[in-house]
């Protein structure tokens, strides 16, 4: 419960060097890494995604596997521990996805910190992140 609370207390007493969870990142992308990053697409495009009836909730880098989960559940209809490996698969990418989700936090959060250090450490304010 300590550590809850004071993760809490510190986003709330330095709001500026905890990024915004319901906000786009501040910061490029690609920044940090010089050949680029492979952007991440969705295997289902949203027509298939409304084809298929996935709920809003779920539609999101999963989604083929939530569907071949729906499936499996339609065709064992009874009997859905039978589709034990499909949910397997769906649960290790939802998993998979908060991973990427929280260390996509931690990157905007270290740069926010950076560039707060680098701000104060800096004699003018014209200086870039450029280190």
């Amino acid at each position: 419960m300590g550590m809850v609370m004071s993760s809490g207390y510190r986003e709330w007493k330095e709001p500026h060097l905890h990024p915004n969870r319901l906000e786009p990142p501040t910061f490029d992308a690609n920044y940090g890494f010089p050949n680029g990053r492979k952007e991440r697409e969705p295997t289902l495009t949203y027509e298939e995604m409304v084809a298929y009836k996935i709920p809003e909730e779920f539609r999101d880098y999963c989604a083929h596997h939530y569907a071949e989960l729906q499936k499996c559940f339609r065709k064992h209809m009874p009997f859905g521990y039978r589709c034990s490996h499909e949910k397997h698969h769906w649960d290790d990418c939802q998993f998979d996805e908060f991973v990427i989700r929280m260390k996509e936090y931690e990157r905007e959060k270290r740069l926010l910190q950076r560039a707060a250090r680098k701000k104060i450490n800096s004699p003018t304010d014209t200086e870039t992140l450029e280190d």
